[in-house]
């Protein structure tokens, strides 16, 4: 009987050999004759003789112990699949609809043109009876996108028991699946927006996941739900954002909606930090105006930081420090020199007609053209291209940067140094003067870093300060420098620590698909600065 496993069949076959044997036994244990040596079984030739043997079978079979439910099990017929649509040319003539691809981000339209262009097999996400378990699984997952911090409302997807008739409707049904799944993916991965086009003050590109990449793996899963889970952030303190959303959510406690918002905002820039933090690296936390060393997991130093002003804000981004610099050089920006020194070169000068060089012994600066020294006596400081030269300021206690400079090279040419302004760091809030971030106790963090990378003691850093000589050291294996802008984490027990907005940035709503565009233009996917591993930052960071 078609559906019947071949088990069954023969348990069956099993019972009906033995039930038969026995029928055998007691007729034999009935006969009169002794003097037999075996015994004859007639075989009725007519049908109604066959029935009624059978039947008779039957009786004993369904007597014995757990017959019947071993029958019913050979008997019952296994779950109907789903009807498969093949729907191909449909599909394809819907994807030029602009009214499906209006609000879709170019590279997921470019994923799910090329995809359906190769795919002649049956749709994806709806079957003859409605939508697919898949599709249904999707939808729900999708629904629930206010849980992660983002809006529900922004993924357009049908009903979980809409039951499209017509081919078209059909199509229609299957590309808007298609896309709600990798706008949720790119949602999920920070892609909502560039972060720069949120503000300048960001210089990050968020760990997308490929379009194409992402289509064809949820199309290997038994579980696209759980696939879409999957690609939010793993980092300690996303997860615990959003724990601390979802009570606010719940209206447990009394909730202002600008605490929510402050975690939503959050949880979308955990989104746009790379997935692997490293082993050890440094978090620089802007509004917190703290620097941690992370090892492991956990902090094992915290220093105080002064940042840049809100006219001049310390960017955000991610950088490896390469090396430390003990009393440094600096090359004093063509800003300063135009304000403060060029005025006293004009107006200063030495009655042997030359430049007054009072101001530049002063700070210590030397003149260079090229790299070379030049004799700032000898240029006309009325008519010079201050653009072909560099002011060298050499170490010493006039030199802004201190004693030691971290060179983490970036786009935006920022380090982090000592600063010899030592009462800023006394201060509650200490947002002031240029982008450089300005740490306190520079010796010890540099102790703590090179202990790791190469082994040194406190004793060595502190005499190449001492010696005063210029020296760099570079490390054997650079540490990443994550610079960001948290107003709000999370500790060990679930407590949520804010500060200050200080560059206002939490005010901003640029996150509404501003990347989306109508008709798409095949771009290359953006790719991952670093490989994707689960990360966070310290778990006992402050």
């Amino acid at each position: 009987m078609p559906g019947r496993s071949l088990v069954a069949i023969l348990g069956a076959a099993g019972i009906c050999l033995l039930a038969v044997a026995l029928v055998v036994w007691l007729a034999g244990g009935q006969q009169q004759e002794t003097a037999a040596s075996h015994v004859v079984i007639d075989i009725p030739d007519n049908p109604a003789a066959l029935a009624a043997h059978e039947a008779q079978e039957a009786e004993i079979v369904a007597s014995l112990p757990g017959a019947a439910g071993e029958a019913e099990e050979a008997m019952a017929p296994e779950p109907a699949l789903p009807e498969k649509l093949f729907i191909a040319d449909a599909i394809r003539l819907k994807l030029n609809d602009p009214a499906l691809r209006d609000g879709a981000h170019a590279d997921d339209l470019a994923a799910v043109e090329a995809f359906y262009a190769g795919h002649n097999g049956p749709a994806l996400w709806v079957a003859g009876s409605g939508l697919s378990p898949e599709a249904q699984s999707i939808i729900g997952e999708i629904a629930k996108a206010d849980e992660w911090g983002l809006d529900a409302s922004a993924f357009v997807v049908p009903p979980a028991d809409y039951r499209p008739n017509v081919a078209e409707d059909q199509a229609t049904t299957e590309l808007a699946l298609s896309l709600a799944t990798l706008k949720y993916a790119r949602a999920a991965r920070g892609g909502r927006a560039d972060p720069s086009t949120v503000s300048k003050v960001f210089d990050q590109k968020p760990p997308l996941r490929d379009p194409a990449t992402v289509l064809t793996e949820i199309v290997a899963t038994a579980t696209p739900d759980a696939y879409l889970r999957g690609l939010h952030p793993k980092h300690e303190q996303f997860v615990r954002l959003r724990q601390a959303l979802l009570k606010a959510q719940s209206g447990s406690e009394a909730t202002k909606p600008e605490d929510i918002r402050r975690f939503q905002a959050n949880m979308e820039r955990w989104r746009w930090m790379p997935e692997d933090l490293g082993p050890s690296y440094v978090w620089l936390n802007i509004p917190e105006f703290m620097i941690h060393v992370v090892k492991d997991g956990k902090t094992v130093q915290s220093e105080k930081i002064v940042v840049g002003s809100p006219g001049n804000p310390t960017p955000v981004l991610t950088a490896d420090l390469q090396a430390i610099v003990f009393n440094p050089e600096r090359v004093v920006p063509q800003s300063i020199i135009r304000k403060d020194v060029l005025p006293a070169l004009q107006q200063s000068r030495s009655w042997l007609g030359g430049a007054d060089k009072s101001v530049l012994e002063q700070y210590q600066l030397t003149v260079k053209f090229k790299g070379q020294p030049v004799d700032p006596s000898r240029i006309d400081w009325e008519k010079v291209n201050l653009s072909t030269l560099t002011f060298v300021q050499a170490p010493g206690p006039t030199n802004f940067l201190g004693k030691v400079q971290f060179l983490y090279p970036n786009d935006r040419d920022v380090y982090m140094h000592d600063t010899i302004v030592r009462a800023s760091l006394s201060r509650a809030v200490r947002a002031e003067g240029q982008q450089e971030p300005r740490v306190a106790n520079p010796d010890k963090l540099a102790a703590s870093l090179l202990a790791g990378d190469k082994g040194w003691t406190k004793a060595k850093v502190d005499k190449l300060i001492a010696d005063g000589n210029t020296v760099e050291v570079k490390l054997d294996k650079p540490i990443p420098v994550h610079t960001t802008y948290f107003t709000a984490v999370v500790d060990e027990q679930g407590q949520v620590k804010t500060f200050g907005d200080i560059y206002e940035l939490d005010k901003i709503n640029k996150l509404d698909d501003a990347a989306a565009v109508s008709p798409p233009v095949a771009d290359t996917a953006p790719i991952p600065r670093r490989k994707p591993v689960n990360g966070s930052l310290a778990a006992s960071a402050p």
